[in-house]
């Protein structure tokens, strides 16, 4: 597939996904939107992808939104048509058309069965900031900058923020940052947990590949898929006891896979594992888990 807004770049088993409007300082729009959602898909059923790095172009990781249509920026009926309405005149909250398009990106990136390194290397503001939220690791270069912005804008949190932002840097600083949109350094997003290191510019990408490659070169994709799924969806459950019957599923379907023979026998022979099972045909029976009205 053809890309206007990003890069697809598969290399020694790591996809890098650029942002790819330098000029507009990687600014977010429908394009960009849909080309995300293809890519992740694309990652997904390509098991020669093992990790997946998310930087921008030029200087900017993301700028936010595209403002270019001013006021009317973030108006739907405006910008797409009025959306459904019920009987009485209020608003179908149901019709598509409603979709936050930041939160229907960072629910698809949610869902991917690969690790996910954001490389931060520039400003990353609004949807900039927001869409980092899904994606596994943050590393930031010395001169990126963070912002959610929204309260200057008169708009709210997006992208699904609101679930995300807390859980990942605690109820306080989340709104710290949110209800002042203030715009923050590299150095204050590492102090409030949002990224793992801060490294100089010239050094980020180098970082990011590193860890991709470590991730790729000595681990099971399938292990990592269900890890990945395990631990972001057990941040909304409401008791240890849903964690211990995935765990149990996990080691019990696992337990019999060749990966598993594979990875012990490597062990005791101090040799390197080669683990053949692959996220596109052996993920196990009982995933996904989370579509079943019943977990017992």
């Amino acid at each position: 597939m053809s890309y206007e807004t990003i890069k697809y770049e598969v290399a020694e088993q790591i996809l890098t996904i650029t942002l790819n409007r330098p000029d507009k300082l990687n600014a977010f729009n429908p394009t960009m939107q849909r080309e995300l959602i293809a890519a992740f898909d694309a990652a997904d059923a390509d098991d020669n992808v093992r990790a997946i790095i998310v930087t921008g172009a030029g200087r900017a990781f993301c700028a936010g939104a595209d403002l270019s249509s001013g006021a009317d920026t973030f108006d739907r009926d405006a910008k797409r048509g009025p959306v459904r309405r019920n009987a009485d005149g209020s608003v179908d909250y149901s019709d598509p058309q409603v979709r936050d398009g930041g939160g229907q990106v960072t629910l698809r990136i949610f869902k991917c069965l690969k690790p996910v390194i954001a490389a931060v290397n520039g400003p990353a503001v609004g949807i900039g900031a927001t869409m980092q939220l899904a994606m596994d690791i943050r590393i930031a270069s010395e001169t990126a900058r963070f912002g959610f912005v929204f309260s200057q804008r008169g708009i709210v949190m997006e992208a699904a923020s609101s679930w995300f932002l807390p859980r990942i840097v605690g109820i306080s600083q989340a709104l710290e940052w949110c209800y002042t949109g203030r715009v923050f350094p590299a150095q204050e997003a590492l102090d409030g947990r949002l990224v793992s290191r801060v490294v100089p510019g010239d050094q980020l990408l180098e970082t990011a590949r590193a860890l991709a490659k470590e991730i790729a070169a000595k681990t099971a994709p399938v292990s990592v898929a269900l890890m990945r799924q395990m631990m972001w969806r057990m941040l909304g459950a409401d008791d240890p006891m849903e964690a211990h019957k995935i765990d149990s599923r996990g080691i019990y379907e696992r337990g019999r896979s060749a990966d598993v023979k594979e990875g012990v026998t490597s062990f005791l022979k101090k040799r390197p594992a080669r683990f053949t099972d692959k996220v596109s045909t052996d993920m196990p029976p009982y995933f996904p888990w989370w579509d079943e009205r019943d977990y017992a």
